[in-house]
């Protein structure tokens, strides 16, 4: 990595190729084999943070097809499709999503090919697998397997850590264990129990530093400040339905509007009535902005049919009215979301 830019010391050049947006690298890397090196360097991630080019990008993968992620650039309304997810199970769904130190990880989960009779489908209801995506490198790696398989479960980022909680380890059997991930180290050590399991799936959201567990159908919200003191139980009476975290601040669409829910205390941003008939879509914050993404649209009295859709609808909060606008629909994917989150590279 050597002369990149003639006439700069190659630490200020490399400050250079930072602010060029993280679309355009590859055609940077056939410049020449230094700036490949250079653009595939663990340096050029933290002189994007130093100068402050990070970009906020979205990660999305669908049911249709089988194991494929796009990322989309919000700023150019571009859609970038990654190399398919190299897991041995097909179709692979319920699994926990996050991103951290530039990078995505994609945990546990199973097959969403599932035989009625018995759940299972070759034996991968639920799989302990953990992926990571470099997007600089452009590939996938396996990392070293969580403590147990898990589909269905809780997962979010703390302090640079990932946190799996809950969740099956078969159609018939939920479970309390929690475990937390070192990426610098790859190694998986097991944190205190939730309290309850609910025999539900279970999803986490981070909120004011804190985890927060929530289980589908119940009202009690688990929550998790820090390792060390274990897991604490809260009843907030929140809505059900899709959600997101914008700004520090948790939205949720239910019954056809948008509702920004502050623990006991909610109140309408805005309608939400064109989603009525749109099932299976994520919901995510960038920004000040509120992503739903793909879906189906769902069968009515007048048309039986399910179409897949791979629309993407986008609500600014910011602003003394929110307002909606349309994306670019996802280019290679389309149908029920599986997994949905920012990467920050």
């Amino acid at each position: 990595m050597s002369g990149l830019i003639e006439g700069l010391p190659d630490p200020v050049a490399l400050r250079c190729l930072a602010r060029v947006p993280f679309y355009l690298y590859p055609k940077l890397e056939l410049v020449s084999h230094s700036w490949r090196a250079a653009i595939r360097s663990p340096e050029l991630f933290k002189a994007r943070e130093e100068v402050g080019s990070s970009e906020e990008l979205l990660c999305v993968c669908a049911s249709d097809p089988e194991n494929l992620w796009q990322m989309y650039d919000p700023l150019r309304d571009l859609w970038i499709t990654l190399p398919v997810l190299p897991s041995k199970i097909r179709h692979l769904a319920h699994f926990g999503v996050v991103s951290t130190s530039g990078k995505l990880f994609v945990l546990g989960g199973g097959s969403d090919d599932v035989d009625p009779s018995t759940g299972d489908q070759d034996g991968s209801f639920a799989t302990d697998e953990v992926w990571s995506y470099d997007p600089i490198m452009h590939r996938w790696t396996q990392r070293a397997s969580m403590i147990l398989p898990r589909a269905m479960f809780a997962c979010c980022v703390l302090n640079g850590k990932i946190i799996v909680a809950g969740g099956f380890t078969s159609c018939r059997k939920s479970i309390s264990q929690a475990e937390m991930y070192d990426p610098e180290k790859d190694i998986w050590i097991p944190i205190q129990d939730l309290h309850r399991t609910h025999n539900s799936a279970c999803t986490g959201l981070v909120i004011g530093g804190k985890m927060h567990v929530l289980h589908k159908g119940m009202s009690t919200v688990q929550v998790l400040d820090n390792v060390a003191s274990g897991w604490t139980a809260e009843d907030y009476g929140w809505l059900q339905g899709p959600m997101a975290v914008v700004q520090g601040a948790l939205y949720v669409m239910s019954h056809g509007l948008i509702f920004k829910q502050e623990k006991e205390v909610r109140k309408v941003a805005i309608s939400a009535s064109e989603f009525r008939r749109r099932i299976g879509f994520a919901m995510a914050g960038i920004r000040d902005e509120i992503f739903v993404i793909g879906g189906l649209i769902g069968p009515d009295r007048f048309n039986w049919d399910i179409k897949p859709v791979s629309d993407v609808d986008i609500l600014t909060i910011g602003g003394d009215r929110p307002t909606w606008r349309q994306a670019a629909p996802m280019t290679k994917c389309g149908g029920t979301i599986f997994g949905c989150t920012e990467l920050r590279i």
